[in-house]
């Protein structure tokens, strides 16, 4: 009995590994963190600028309006998520607050523009205006400034700076008798009292806003006599002469509804209320604190009507108190584009996709990417095959042979399309194909020519009876 011993089968192609799969995930992968840790990264920095700036307010009396507008502002500050912060330090008044300013110990401060105004003041906003009023008994008008210069003058205002102001805005300052002919008026004293110590004229200085909702006014002039309110007929010469001076128009009904207290409008000067920044400031600062000045001006506004209609500061380079740049950029330019509004966040994100990108690409080239198989190691399992082909005895064997090295090739091909296999070594590849495909040829052809004896694939296997 005689069987067919089979032929050694031939070596099973080596598996490719999913090499473009497994990149393709770490890519994704890499992607999604750079993108994450990159979000993270811009939202922590733009929490920690949020809080990384405190500016000092300098104030007066802590029950005065500098004060209470400080703590105002500070409130809306931190209610609108800005990166500032205020401290405010107090002092015994506005003229110490000020000195605190141009010692540059404070960052920002509310001045009148009658004060000794620092040299590095810049202003923010115009908080409030202060109105001239020139008040006479009833009937008793004046009619020129000149005639005002000589009568003796009570000064209702803010203590001894209204008195000051006074004297000098009517130049009388220097006169032997200035302190006895303009003097400060006792508080809560009527005008009809002042009137009848022998004053021929009352000069109030007072808030615009408080005037407004002030009925004070309106009683006294429904009193027998009244008042005359008279216009200050050198307004523009005095604003030409005193910078600090602003033209101011008393409108119809402003004093009084009932009656009509001024009949028409009255022309007068007036003082402004500046908040103020130091002039080293940056830029960004400045234009942040102008924006939320001006965009929460009713949450601002004090109950007794100080900085209820707040006004952007003058942007004139002959400006008394030049606005800072940052105030002016927002004040000249009100609507930001996209670009203005998060350039810094796009920035800082630019910034952290290209570190973080950098490194997990780095990553990816030097550990973790799986390299695509190179065409000389393809090579070399085509020469395994060619080192079995000498070993071959049958055609069929021969055929399974040519069958894996046309596997391999056509392997090749698509790995080159797909990434999985690179051209490393391609030449190597061809040749050894060439090579191993001319000896499959060869050794068919010898095959042919020499086909084994037909006793040598046979073994004879004795019975128990032969």
């Amino acid at each position: 009995m005689s069987a067919e011993a089979s032929a050694p089968s031939p070596m099973p192609p080596r598996p490719r590994p999913p090499v473009a799969k497994s990149n393709r995930a770490q890519i994704i992968i890499f992607t999604l963190l750079t993108l994450f840790l990159s979000a993270i990264t811009v939202a922590g920095g733009r929490l920690w600028l949020r809080d990384s700036e405190t500016l000092v307010f300098a104030v007066g009396d802590a029950n005065g309006p500098e004060a209470r507008f400080a703590a105002k502002f500070a409130a809306v500050l931190k209610a609108n998520s800005s990166r500032l912060r205020l401290k405010i330090a107090t002092n015994p008044d506005n003229v110490k607050a000020l000195a605190q300013f141009d010692r540059r110990d404070a960052t920002l401060a509310i001045l009148r523009t009658d004060a000794k105004v620092p040299p590095r003041a810049r202003a923010i906003a115009i908080l409030e205006h202060d109105v001239v009023l020139v008040l006479s008994p009833g009937g008793k008008k004046i009619k020129s400034l000149a005639e005002l210069k000589k009568k003796r003058i009570a000064v209702v205002g803010d203590g001894e700076n209204s008195v000051n102001f006074v004297r000098s805005a009517l130049e009388i300052s220097d006169s032997p008798d200035a302190a006895q002919r303009v003097q400060q008026a006792p508080p809560n004293t009527p005008f009809d009292k002042l009137f009848g110590s022998g004053f021929g004229a009352v000069v109030a200085i007072e808030h615009a806003s408080k005037i407004v909702k002030d009925k004070a006014y309106e009683q006294y002039a429904k009193r027998s006599g009244g008042f005359t309110l008279n216009a200050i007929d050198a307004a523009k010469a005095l604003a030409r002469k005193y910078p600090a001076i602003s033209e101011e128009t008393v409108s119809t009904g402003m004093l009084s509804s009932a009656p009509a207290i001024p009949d028409d409008e009255v022309d007068t000067i007036g003082l402004e209320w500046l908040l103020v920044a130091q002039s080293s400031m940056s830029t960004t600062t400045a234009a942040e604190l102008a924006r939320i000045v001006y965009e929460n001006k009713s949450e601002l506004a004090l109950d007794d009507g100080f900085a209820s209609k707040i006004e952007p500061a003058a942007t004139d380079k002959d400006a008394f108190i030049v606005a800072h740049q940052g105030a002016a950029e927002y004040i000249n330019d009100d609507t930001k584009s996209f670009m203005d509004r998060y350039s810094d966040v796009m920035y800082l994100a630019a910034a952290a996709l290209s570190i973080i990108g950098s490194i997990f690409a780095a990553i990816y080239t030097k550990i973790t990417r799986v390299a695509p198989e190179k065409a000389s190691e393809l090579a070399g399992r085509i020469l395994d095959i060619g080192e079995r082909v000498a070993h071959t005895t049958c055609a069929d064997d021969l055929h399974a042979l040519q069958d894996e090295l046309e596997a391999i090739l056509r392997g090749a091909v698509i790995g080159l399309r797909d990434g999985t296999v690179s051209g490393d070594g391609m030449d190597t590849f061809k040749l050894g194909y060439e090579l191993v495909r001319d000896e499959i040829a060869l050794r068919r052809d010898h095959l042919k020519r020499h086909p084994p004896a037909a006793d040598e694939n046979l073994v004879v296997v004795k019975t128990a009876n032969g």
